[in-house]
């Protein structure tokens, strides 16, 4: 049974054409968000992956949610994020409550081949876009003294151990990741920055991270996940509701899904908010992190 713990309230979701964005917005309307979800995917085929805003938003409906699609490109300097906020608010005739910044521009290119389109479009996603819907929601939320942005981040913050670099760090992977794992450090750092300037005003801002791999339509085509933690997609959907509904002592994380999972000892459940997902427990996730050398 789900706890009604979003009831009424509005939320944007980026990114939720697929994965981690689209598994969020289904979520948190499971729990009675009105959800505005947001990514430049409207229809099915418009990318080469599958997963769409309508498909979405269709689940969300199907399932007796409320949900609008908001087709946006965030890798594009012209696109204007303070409207996304403000069709959200026509269309539900309220404030946005909750702000959860996923979409990413996820590249991992050797720095000699950055070309600077491809470091703009990551700044784009990954910095910007983030922050201008911050700026954009924030006056309504410190209004009503309450709020919650969720920033969605990356393990790829964290350089390489070293120097001296193993030869997997230097020859393969994702290498150094300055495009994404650079931007998303930037992202991470506002997050707390942000927290700090606006500590007690009852508005709560954290980033998360997925604490390894997360099986979704583009990483499960593209990723080789041999020898590597890989949790569902629904324990990342659970931690990011579980910050979507924290209390503003809690404002100011960088965190992962699986460690918040067992620190909060939370129940992660499927999208529809129903039924526990077997085998990723609190007290299942030691077990599952222990093989991979994971604490």
């Amino acid at each position: 049974m789900t706890s009604g713990a979003l009831l009424g309230k509005v939320v944007i979701v980026t990114g939720a054409s697929r994965g981690i964005g689209a598994a969020v917005a289904r979520r948190f309307a499971a729990e009675g968000a009105r959800v505005a979800a947001v990514a430049r995917t409207q229809h099915e085929g418009d990318f080469h992956l599958p997963g769409s805003l309508d498909r979405t938003v269709a689940d969300i409906v199907a399932a007796g949610g409320e949900a609008v699609a908001i087709g946006a490109d965030l890798a594009s300097p012209e696109t204007d994020r303070a409207a996304i906020v403000e069709q959200t608010v026509a269309a539900f005739g309220a404030p946005v409550e909750v702000l959860v910044n996923n979409a990413a521009a996820a590249f991992h290119i050797p720095t000699l081949q950055v070309s600077e389109r491809r470091l703009r479009v990551a700044f784009e996603v990954n910095v910007w876009s983030p922050w201008a819907l911050t700026q954009a929601v924030l006056p309504a939320m410190l209004d009503r003294g309450q709020g919650w942005v969720v920033n969605i981040s990356t393990q790829a913050v964290d350089a390489p151990p070293g120097p001296p670099f193993s030869a997997e760090a230097v020859a393969g992977g994702i290498g150094g990741s300055v495009t994404y794992g650079g931007s998303k450090a930037m992202l991470e750092r506002m997050t707390v920055g942000a927290a700090v300037d606006l500590y007690g005003r009852g508005v709560c801002l954290n980033a998360l991270r997925p604490t390894a791999g997360v099986h979704t339509e583009g990483a499960d085509q593209l990723a080789d996940w041999t020898g590597v933690l890989v949790e569902p997609i629904e324990s990342m959907a659970e931690a990011v509701l579980a910050l979507a509904t924290c209390d503003v002592d809690c404002s100011g994380r960088v965190t992962d899904s699986l460690h918040l999972l067992m620190e909060l000892g939370r129940p992660v459940r499927d999208l529809a908010g129903d039924a526990l997902v077997e085998g990723w427990q609190p007290s299942d996730i030691p077990a599952q992190m222990a093989p991979f050398g994971v604490v």
